[in-house]
């Protein structure tokens, strides 16, 4: 695990800076009794960063066959504590302890890990996080595929263009608030250039637009950041932003969800499958190993850096 990843973390092992921190953010908010509250969840939300900490870095050194169970729960930590941040009451009722989603009780036969589902419960963490830190409400019920989940990660991106020719997202262009998107998209989406401007800016408000060599050209009022950029997507290393080819991708789902939703998944798997559990990771019989193996990299790092972005979002 990079130390650097989790430099940000030092900064909240301050009660001084923390207490500070949660008054600015609940004032920012409009919550009454921002001093009381900033002082009672003072610890509580550095011990969960801590708690979220230990488990990234027992995960690093635990067999691989574990680590999911570790992130999974790490993450949990690192949700609640961004929590505390948008609900000074966090956890105001037993109805968000549970997991908020659930998966198949038993595997069917030749069952593949990218054709899985998950199912979004009515209460839970998952839909009070989903709608508390990203304003996502009406879940409950639907159905998401692990193949799914997984395209909305652009640094998997690879790995599904080699098992198709079809890329389903392309890089986009993002500076001086101006997101510059190459025109064969909206071809993909089968949308004209006035329906795809129209429907962008359910997401980000448009305030003026234009083509230009085979570009769209849209101004935006606010700054895109990885935390408010859904439906675009972040990609971690490359450090710029893509965007769906496919409309089933363009949702409200933030990536700090799908990670979550994933994880969880798989966190069930480790405990409950684990005769196909261990032959994965002995047989290699499919392409599931390579996406997971993939994914399990990657979240250890992104999500840390997107939880200290989200805790850095009231500084601005």
């Amino acid at each position: 695990m990079s130390a650097e990843l989790w430099n940000w973390i030092h900064y909240y092992y301050s009660t001084e800076h923390v207490q500070s921190h949660l008054h600015k953010c609940y004032e920012i908010q409009g919550f009454s009794d921002a001093s009381v509250k900033s002082y009672e969840n003072c610890y509580t939300f550095i011990y969960y960063l801590e708690h979220g900490y230990n488990y990234y870095k027992t995960a690093d050194h635990a067999p691989f066959s574990i680590q999911p169970i570790l992130i999974f729960y790490g993450y949990i930590q690192l949700i609640k504590a961004c929590l505390l941040l948008v609900d000074p009451n966090y956890p105001e009722s037993t109805a968000v302890l549970a997991h908020g989603v659930t998966t198949r009780k038993r595997k069917k036969k030749n069952y593949q890990f990218l054709d899985d589902e998950i199912k979004v419960q009515k209460n839970g963490l998952f839909t009070h996080f989903s709608n508390t830190m990203f304003h996502v409400k009406h879940l409950e019920g639907e159905k998401l595929s692990m193949r799914l989940l997984l395209q909305m990660v652009p640094e998997l991106s690879n790995l599904f263009n080699q098992s198709t020719p079809k890329t389903h997202s392309q890089p986009v262009d993002f500076n001086n608030n101006s997101l510059t998107i190459p025109l064969n998209v909206m071809d993909s989406l089968n949308m004209t250039v006035e329906h795809f401007v129209r429907f962008i800016n359910e997401y980000f408000k448009i305030e003026k637009f234009n083509v230009e060599n085979d570009m769209l050209k849209l101004d935006v009022s606010e700054t895109i950041t990885p935390i408010t950029c859904t439906p675009l997507q972040y990609h971690f290393s490359e450090r710029r932003y893509y965007i769906p080819n496919k409309r089933p991708l363009f949702n409200t789902l933030h990536e700090c969800m799908v990670h979550y939703l994933i994880l969880y998944n798989l966190s069930m798997i480790c405990r409950y499958e684990t005769e196909w559990w261990q032959d994965l990771q002995h047989h290699f019989s499919n392409k599931d190993f390579s996406f997971i193996l993939a994914f399990l990299k990657l979240t250890k790092q992104k999500i840390p850096y997107l939880v200290s972005m989200f805790l850095n979002s009231f500084e601005r």
